[in-house]
């Protein structure tokens, strides 16, 4: 039989939610009032696909009404809860042979972080009798780090990342919306970039444009990630030996100079990233390929989608991916 957890004030049950979503494993937690986004954040999103710059992310055009107001998601929502998680695990893939992307290196971080979540939705649902909610990461229209600014957790950089103080942007966000009525943040209401452009410049395909916007037709995420058809000709010897997501923006950015190690396990390299890390990037098949990776984010490119970028790369000249690939 549960016990019944019901305590007297929506603070003290926020409090017991945030505790309880440390103790599950994420990193920092913060709470916001469910309603529209504030009218700049919609205005931002709504300029940045009419000018094409989602590429060929069609989604992205649909279900703007419940991007635009969670109450739209989940009917009778109060409260936002965003968390935070940190996935740096020390992984620093080789700039001269061909990498993936940090958040991708070990187990896919969608599984494992709504396994937390459904369990921190059951507790929310046993501390407030009645309520509901559901759990979201990056697989959904909600404009998660607008709420993640929202519910306090940090600020927006210049490459469109949510960059947290303490964790810098070597992180992931999730959000649970729910009808409980809880004790809302403070949002975090300045950037710390000043004036740095490290990651502007940095960016070997000029993605990076003025007013928090990533061109996403320039960016090498979208090109080795999203991209279904050939990778186009302005990629050619700018790819860095990227085959699967890009860190160069969040490499340079002075708040990851110091980054904490994730206490995740499962966010680790796996043992097929790490042999492929030693420049034994031979994919057999495509049945060895799933194998290999039946529990990781390379499934969302495919093989096909791999040799196509290893094919790509391979004849980048040496000079550009040493020249381009260094701190700043």
């Amino acid at each position: 039989m549960k016990q019944n957890l019901s305590l007297d004030s929506s603070e003290d049950i926020t409090l017991k939610i945030k505790e309880k979503a440390l103790s599950l494993g994420f990193d920092d937690c913060g709470v916001a009032e469910a309603g529209e986004v504030p009218a700049r954040e919609s205005g931002r999103l709504t300029r940045w696909v009419d000018s094409g710059f989602h590429a060929d992310m069609g989604y992205m055009e649909r279900n703007n009404d419940k991007r635009i107001d969670p109450r739209s998601l989940v009917l009778g929502a109060r409260s936002v809860i965003v968390l935070l998680t940190n996935y740096y695990s020390g992984y620093n893939p080789d700039s001269e042979r061909p990498r993936v992307a940090r958040y991708a290196a070990g187990a896919d971080y969608h599984k494992v972080l709504k396994d937390k979540m459904y369990s921190l939705l059951q507790f929310i649902k046993e501390i407030v009798p009645g309520s509901n909610g559901r759990v979201f990461t990056d697989s959904a229209p909600v404009m998660e780090r607008t709420w993640a600014v929202t519910a306090g957790l940090g600020w927006i950089g210049r490459n469109s990342m949510l960059i947290s103080k303490k964790y810098g942007s070597y992180n992931f966000l999730a959000e649970i919306i729910t009808t409980a009525e809880l004790n809302p943040d403070r949002p975090f209401k300045t950037s710390h970039c000043g004036s740095c452009t490290k990651c502007v410049t940095a960016c070997p395909t000029a993605a990076i444009l003025p007013d928090l916007t990533v061109d996403s037709n320039r960016c090498i995420s979208w090109v080795t990630i999203e991209n279904k058809d050939k990778i186009p000709g302005v990629f050619k010897g700018r790819m860095q030996n990227w085959i699967f997501g890009c860190d160069i923006c969040i490499e340079v950015c002075p708040w990851n100079n110091h980054p904490v190690i994730t206490g995740e396990k499962l966010f680790r390299p796996n043992d097929a990233v790490e042999r492929m890390a030693n420049g034994n990037w031979q994919l057999t098949d495509q049945k060895q390929f799933e194998e290999d990776f039946s529990d990781s984010p390379l499934l969302r490119t495919g093989y096909n989608g791999i040799r196509r970028n290893l094919e790509f790369i391979k004849d980048d000249p040496p000079s550009v991916l040493k020249g381009n690939d260094k701190k700043q």
